[in-house]
């Protein structure tokens, strides 16, 4: 899983002020998901799908940077 991803979703539930608690029991993430991704570890694709949706975010394929034909 990508670090930037990883990154973006630690500064989401930081700026949201929410407890890992209320976070959990409302995106359905369990809250040791959620320690792990704090502690480094980490995590499943439907995990980091679950917390994206719940703080609005969206992914998006990278642009290539070869030029087209």
């Amino acid at each position: 899983m990508s670090i930037m991803i990883l990154e973006t979703l630690k500064r989401e539930i930081k700026k949201s002020g929410k407890t890992r608690y209320l976070i959990a029991k409302e995106s359905g993430v369990s809250e040791s998901q959620l320690c792990k991704l704090f502690g480094g570890q980490s995590l499943y694709c439907e995990t980091a799908d679950l917390l994206c949706k719940y703080f609005g975010l969206e992914l998006l394929p990278k642009k290539s940077k070869r030029p087209k034909k």
